[in-house]
């Protein structure tokens, strides 16, 4: 993209700012997970570096679990400005025993918009002292909730929540209205 993702402005507010302000009225605690702390300083969270630098999402989805004070956190990408209150509700309602509540688009997993408990911590270190990467890569040595898009879909009917900005081509389509999901063409 060119630029740090977190501030490219969706109707003229900073994705970061889109997601933190949400999370302040959901969470007790926000962390916010960057190898840039001096661009987050004027937010009230608590900022980390990556704890296993170079891990991609992986590295930092564990860097935040570790520090947080809490058994499950809410993972999201800093890319996702259409985070809705009411689905994150809904995944919280079904944690239950599990350690990972994930939701399934038709696009597949969705593991950036989905919550963790501690219990990920170990198998998310042994998977990348594997040379594995990928955040769904330690599912099978946890115990997984899939929550089904069927189920959570009329929460989220235009699946918005879902969307990321990784190219200008797709800040665009989100710019112009046209909002289209990640993997759609």
């Amino acid at each position: 993209m060119g630029e740090n993702k977190a501030f490219i402005e969706i109707d003229g507010v900073p994705i970061i700012y889109r997601i933190y302000n949400l999370f302040k009225e959901l969470f007790q605690e926000i962390i916010i997970v960057t190898n840039q702390k001096e661009l987050f300083l004027n937010f009230d969270s608590k900022i980390y570096t990556d704890l296993l630098p170079n891990k991609g999402a992986l590295g930092g989805l564990y860097t935040g679990m570790f520090f947080s004070n809490f058994h499950y956190s809410f993972c999201v990408a800093c890319d996702m400005p259409f985070v809705n209150k009411s689905l994150v509700q809904y995944l919280i309602k079904n944690i239950d025993e599990y350690d990972v509540i994930v939701p399934h688009t038709k696009d597949g997993l969705q593991p950036l918009h989905a919550i963790y408990s501690k219990n990920c911590l170990d198998p998310i270190k042994k998977t990348i002292e594997k040379g594995k990467y990928k955040i769904i890569d330690f599912y099978s040595l946890v115990k997984v909730k899939i929550v089904k898009e069927e189920d959570f879909g009329f929460l989220d009917p235009l699946r918005e929540s879902f969307i990321n900005v990784n190219t200008p081509e797709e800040l665009f389509s989100i710019k112009t209205g046209k909002k289209a999901t990640e993997n759609e063409s």
